[in-house]
């Protein structure tokens, strides 16, 4: 994850500020992947909203070795500190040519924050081949404020994402990004393991900022997708450039001016 202790980069997090999702391959190994699936078949007990993360799951259950591993540790720590609570978990479950897909929604209603976010783990502990459907994912489209599945009449947008990955794959999302798990045409059930989480620290400079200076940085930030049109392009690198300066507590941070020019007052106090 770009350090010896699996902290994420500054390059790192400037690409899930952009867009809404970091994805963490075949991390989670094959015993505790069998595991798992036989522990979600069976059902995963429910976590009460609030419940601290040292404190949600049993010590030798497979949703702690899960959020114990390093890669996985280390990218939680940088996105929500080091003593976040567990929102709720889910286990998303999509049966064998099901014949349906999930509209496209961002979860829960309506969040407003631009100074702080909800990550959401999905851990898929098989391969999630294109048949079997996987997570629709729209990059880019965490900062677009919408109210559940506003989105849901939209099927295909340019650039999105049907995941297909390895057994063993997390993705740790951004509260925001619209997303819908796709149907399933394959001949075996696929599984996914959800847990959000809640910071309770600010989500200031909690990765590795060794390399904050970085021009990737810059680079990372600036990134377009192809369902943006030129001006709402411009509208997301600006939503960016809000939630980056409150990542690092640096307000003269900027892309082109872009948030400098819309916050000149000049004369004003307050």
């Amino acid at each position: 994850m770009g350090t010896s202790s699996h902290l994420l980069s500054s390059v790192l997090m400037a690409r899930f500020a952009a867009q809404g999702f970091l994805r963490l391959d075949a991390v989670v190994p094959e015993e505790l992947n069998a595991r798992a699936v036989r522990a979600m078949a069976e059902g995963v007990p429910a976590v009460p909203y609030g419940t601290p993360l040292g404190e949600a799951f049993g010590e030798h259950s497979f949703a702690r070795r899960l959020v114990d591993l390093p890669p996985v540790a280390g990218a939680l720590r940088g996105l929500v500190g080091p003593d976040p609570t567990v929102d709720h978990v889910a286990v998303h479950v999509r049966e064998p040519h099901e014949g349906a897909a999930q509209p496209l929604h961002g979860d829960a209603i309506i969040d407003t924050r631009r100074d702080a976010f909800d990550v959401q783990l999905m851990y898929y502990p098989h391969e999630v081949t294109a048949d079997m459907g996987g997570t629709h994912l729209v990059p880019g489209s965490h900062l677009r404020q919408t109210n559940e599945s506003d989105t849901g009449r939209y099927q295909n947008l340019c650039g999105q994402i049907r995941l297909t990955c390895p057994a063993g794959t997390v993705l740790l999302l951004h509260h925001g990004i619209w997303h819908g798990g796709r149907r399933n045409d394959s001949a075996r059930r696929r599984y996914m393991f959800k847990i959000r989480f809640n910071p309770t620290v600010r989500q200031v400079r909690l990765w590795d900022t060794d390399d904050l200076d970085d021009p990737a940085v810059v680079t990372e930030l600036s990134a377009t997708y192809p369902w943006y049109e030129q001006a709402t392009a411009r509208l997301e690198v600006y939503n960016r450039v809000l939630l980056w300066r409150a990542l690092t507590g640096d307000d003269s941070f900027d892309v082109e001016r872009w948030v400098t020019r819309v916050h000149n007052r000049p004369g004003r106090t307050a």
